[in-house]
C-alpha cells in the first residue's frame, strides 16, 4: 500500500498526541510533523511538502480557513501540493463552505471514528472528497430550509419530480444553461448523494453494485453537468443547491 505522509495542525496538545500516536500505529501512514499553530504549521507545510495536511479549523493565531487560503495560493500551478483535510468541532454551513472555498479538499468532524478517519486520508490521498455524513446532513437540512416555497410546488416541478431524469434549478448562472440542456438522471443523483456523504469510488460501486468504472462514468458526467473542476466542487454545488436529499 502507497504511504500517505501526513502533517497535524492542532493546537489541543491532547488532541493532536492522540492522533499522532494513533496514525503512528499505522504502516500506511507517516507523519512528518506537527505544529501547534497556524503561522508554525504553514511552514511545516512549505517545508515538508506532506500528502495530506490534518488542519484544525480553530487555530489561535491564523484559523485553518485562512492556512488553507494561504497554502492553496503558494503553490505554484504545476506542483502538486498538500491536501488538506479540515477536522473540526464546527458544524455550520457558513464554516463549510468557507473551507472548501479556502481549497480545502476534506472534512470531518473531530469525534470521527478513528477507521472513518483513515477512511478519509486513503480518499483524500486517492485525490477525491471526504465529507462527514454528518456535515453533509446538516447543510442539506439548512439548505432545504432556506429554499422551502411558500406556496405549493406547481405541476411542473411534480412532473419533473416524476420523469426519469431531474431538472435542476442551479443556483450559479454558469452552469444553469448546462442542466437545463443535460439534466442529471436518476442514477448520476444517487452517485452525487454518496459523493457528498464522502464515500470512494470503490464504496459507491459497493452500494450501488456497478462497476467502479461505472461509477467513474457518472462521476465524470456530473462533473461535467455542474461545471465542476473536481468532486469538492461538485459536492459544495450539491449542498449549496440541495441537488440530493
Amino acid at each position: 500500500m502507497k504511504q500517505i505522509r501526513v502533517a497535524l495542525i492542532e493546537d489541543h496538545d491532547l488532541t493532536r498526541v492522540g492522533i499522532r500516536t494513533a496514525l503512528q500505529q499505522r504502516e500506511e501512514i507517516t507523519v512528518v510533523g506537527e505544529a501547534a499553530n497556524g503561522n508554525e504549521g504553514l511552514k511545516l507545510l512549505q517545508a515538508t511538502r506532506p500528502d495530506i495536511a490534518i488542519v484544525d479549523i480553530g487555530l489561535p493565531d491564523m484559523d485553518g480557513i485562512e492556512l488553507t487560503r494561504q497554502l492553496k495560493a503558494s503553490i505554484a500551478e504545476d506542483q502538486q501540493g498538500p491536501k488538506v483535510l479540515i477536522l473540526t468541532l464546527q458544524d455550520n454551513q457558513e464554516a463549510v463552505l468557507a473551507a472548501f472555498a479556502a481549497g480545502a479538499d476534506s472534512y470531518c468532524m473531530k469525534d470521527i471514528s478513528f477507521d472513518n478517519l483513515l477512511e478519509a486520508l486513503r480518499v483524500t490521498q486517492e485525490g477525491n472528497s471526504w465529507i462527514d455524513p454528518a456535515i453533509a446532513r446538516i447543510v442539506l437540512k439548512q439548505t432545504r430550509q432556506a429554499a422551502t416555497p411558500a406556496t405549493s410546488p406547481s405541476s411542473s416541478a411534480i412532473e419533473a419530480a416524476n420523469s426519469k431524469t431531474v431538472a435542476i434549478a442551479a443556483t450559479e448562472p454558469e452552469y444553469s444553461q448546462m442542466l437545463e440542456a443535460y439534466p442529471l438522471t436518476d442514477r448520476e443523483l444517487e452517485v452525487l448523494q454518496l459523493i457528498v456523504e464522502g464515500h470512494s469510488n470503490a464504496a459507491i460501486a459497493d452500494k450501488l453494485y456497478i462497476t467502479v468504472g461505472t461509477v467513474k462514468t457518472h462521476v465524470r458526467n456530473i462533473l461535467n453537468k455542474l461545471c465542476a473542476d473536481d468532486r469538492t466542487q461538485a459536492a459544495v454545488r450539491a449542498l449549496r443547491s440541495g441537488l440530493v436529499g
